[in-house]
Formats: C-alpha cells, sequence, structure tokens
C-alpha cells in the first residue's frame, strides 16, 4: 500500500511539473561565456508519451531500466528516458518507442535561454552510457530540428559520466567533432530542446560556448537561473 501511495504521488507531480512551463530561463550575458544548464531544470515535456524523462531521485517503481542507479558522479539529480527495452543490439529496436533516428518525435526536453548575443554555439552534454545502445540524443532550436543537432553520440568512455559533442554520421559512428552546434539567429529568447534518440539515456546537463572546448570534469558552476512571468523582450 505505501509503495502504490508513493507511485502515486510520484506521477501526480510528473504531470504536475510537466503540464505547463515554469516561467523561467536561462541568460546568456556575454559572446564568450559560457551557459550551463542541468537537465533537470527544464522548463517542460510534454506528458503521456510513449517514453519520458524522469529525475532518478524521483522514478516510479516498475518502470524497465536494467542500470543502477549512477546519481554518485552526476551534478544534483539527473534524468533518464524510460522504459529502457534495448539495452543490448540483441534487443529488438522498435522505431517511434526505443528508437528514433527523427528528431522531435519523442520525450522533447524544453529550455527557455534568453541569448544576448546571436552566432554558432557547440552543444556539449554530459551524459552516462552503459553501451551501444543508450549513447543517443538529438538538440533542436525554437521548434527546429537543423542536422547540425541531430544524432549525438558518444563512443569510448561507457560506465562513467562524460562531456560530447560528436555527431554521428554513416561513415563514423563514433561520431565527428565540430559538427554538433546550433546557430542562433538573433537576440532574444529562444528555446533550445532535446529529443530522445535511444532510450535509456541518461542526462545530466549541457552546455552551449562559442568555443568547441570540452568542459573538465563535472564542468563550470551552472548559469544564473531567472525567475520571471514572462521572457524578455
Amino acid at each position: 500500500m505505501k509503495s502504490i501511495l508513493t507511485n502515486t504521488l510520484l506521477v501526480a507531480g510528473l504531470l504536475l511539473l510537466t503540464s505547463c512551463p515554469r516561467l523561467r530561463y536561462f541568460t546568456v550575458q556575454a559572446a564568450q561565456e559560457d551557459i550551463v544548464v542541468e537537465a533537470e531544470d527544464f522548463d517542460r515535456f510534454p506528458i503521456g508519451e510513449i517514453r519520458n524523462w524522469y529525475n532518478n531521485q524521483w522514478t516510479p517503481e516498475g518502470l524497465q531500466d536494467a542500470d543502477p542507479d549512477h546519481g554518485e558522479g552526476a551534478v544534483g539529480s539527473y534524468l533518464e528516458i524510460l522504459p529502457d527495452t534495448r539495452q543490448t543490439h540483441a534487443d529488438p529496436l522498435i522505431h517511434g518507442e526505443n528508437f528514433s533516428n527523427k528528431p522531435g518525435v519523442l520525450g522533447v526536453l524544453e529550455y527557455p535561454i534568453f541569448f544576448k548575443t546571436p552566432g554558432r554555439y557547440y552543444v556539449w552534454v554530459r551524459a552516462y552510457y552503459t553501451g551501444t545502445e543508450d549513447n543517443g540524443l538529438h538538440v533542436g532550436i525554437d521548434g527546429e530540428w537543423p542536422a547540425s543537432g541531430q544524432r549525438m553520440q558518444w563512443c569510448g568512455q561507457p560506465n562513467q559520466w562524460h562531456w560530447e559533442s560528436k555527431q554521428r554520421t554513416e561513415e563514423e559512428h563514433c561520431g565527428v567533432e565540430r559538427q554538433i552546434y546550433l546557430d542562433v539567429p538573433a537576440a532574444g529568447k529562444h528555446i533550445v530542446q532535446f529529443s530522445m534518440r535511444e532510450d535509456g539515456f541518461e542526462f545530466d546537463r549541457f552546455l552551449l560556448s562559442m568555443r568547441y572546448q570540452r568542459p573538465k570534469g563535472q564542468g563550470p558552476v551552472k548559469s544564473k537561473l531567472n525567475h520571471s512571468a514572462r521572457l524578455p523582450d
């Protein structure tokens, strides 16, 4: 009974958290300033999807997930997209369910950001993966999913938190450097978005930078989070 009640409260909290925006945004102060955002500080994502993002500290029981908790080494909590039904290459690959090579289809997270400087921002993500079937993600901006944000790939350093900014290609499955970026067309408010490529992906934080330089360790201190009734014009 206690377990049922706990899960009910967790699901209710998930519905409340994701059904409406939280009216806050991050601000890039200058052209050379990096912006660092915790994955769990999303503004919203659609609910009732085939796959949902769950905070590792508030995950309901019963969701398929063969991995243990990887909170040690994460900055605060982290998100994982569950259930995780494709854990090995031998497991069935089901497009639109446990895999989506098309961005913007499953598990879309939104992060409002106010940019004072337009330009090209490389996207770095700190993630944890255990194999070849939980190491992919997509990134987009303002509802658009450019080619430069598709198929982010992690490779070669499993079972640890790791920063990466590479794009998987037909020629290079482990990814190519300097090909994951967002072009911000104008100063002002924009929505940076991430969507699932493979279920079981574990997402700690991301960094946007005009420089292509891998963050060290856990990365810089997170950017200032502003609470507002609206984004500034």
